[in-house]
């Protein structure tokens, strides 16, 4: 089985399209959830309750766990666990934009593969896929490679030419064509940039991309679904972070978000 058959065999049994990113920044956190011995993984696993009938994916982003040194590394292993043993079913995502020569790559596979469980990361493709062959080669892991990203400043590389083509441009045919051999690669398409999106579709034809900058960056779910959906209307990760996790009622937001995604399904 194709590591993304996990992925779309959960949108369907949710019919949803929704991933919810578990940014549990610890300044952020409320204050009952601060006093108590675990509290990032008791804050999410509050969230995991009371989104997963509505979640695809979770996704958290390494750099909130990594800033609390061995006890948030310990409790995003914890999640990693909980998630494992209560919702196998839901895909994992490890946001960590890693990417280094080779052999360091080998430690990466370790420890976000097999020691955390994740069934996919982000990675940068700059180093090109010689530096990327230990995650390429794992034909059950999920490779998600930064393309065209949401943040305003991305332009500054990603729109640089090179023969008439931009480099986000350059990145998605280099995937598709070369990187993918196992069937599993995906991209990293901004919200923020739907236009950039319908291009990197055609480009790349049912590849299954990864969107941020849903909600707090101001992307667009209409734009985003009518540029990217695939022809299996899939083909799309939304992810929302702060909206959800933050909100006074996570489960309302998630079901929410979930339900105005697919109003343009």
């Amino acid at each position: 089985m194709k590591i993304i058959d996990k992925y779309n065999k959960r949108a369907d049994k949710v019919n949803s399209l929704l991933c919810v990113g578990l940014d549990s920044e610890f300044e952020k956190l409320p204050v009952k959830f601060k006093n108590k011995k675990n509290p990032q993984f008791e804050f999410n696993k509050r969230i995991i309750e009371q989104t997963h009938k509505y979640a695809a994916v979770y996704k958290p982003n390494i750099a909130f766990y990594e800033a609390r040194g061995d006890k948030g590394i310990r409790e995003l292993k914890m999640t990693m666990e909980y998630l494992q043993k209560r919702y196998s079913d839901i895909f994992t995502i490890c946001d960590c934009k890693r990417a280094d020569i080779g052999n360091t790559n080998n430690g990466y596979v370790e420890s976000l593969f097999n020691w955390f469980g994740f069934d996919a990361i982000t990675l940068h493709p700059y180093l090109g896929s010689e530096a990327l062959k230990p995650f390429l080669e794992r034909k059950d892991k999920g490779c998600i490679v930064l393309c065209r990203t949401s943040n305003p400043g991305a332009g500054e590389l990603q729109d640089l030419k090179s023969s008439g083509k931009s480099v986000w441009q350059i990145v998605a045919q280099k995937v598709k064509k070369d990187w993918n051999r196992n069937n599993n690669c995906m991209l990293v398409v901004g919200a923020t940039y739907p236009q950039e999106m319908k291009t990197i579709r055609k480009l790349t034809g049912a590849m299954t991309f990864l969107v941020p900058g849903i909600g707090a960056q101001g992307g667009s779910v209409k734009d985003v679904l009518e540029a990217g959906l695939n022809n299996q209307r899939k083909g799309l990760i939304i992810n929302s972070s702060r909206g959800i996790i933050f909100s006074d009622n996570p489960a309302r937001e998630a079901e929410k978000l979930r339900d105005e995604i697919n109003k343009y399904r």
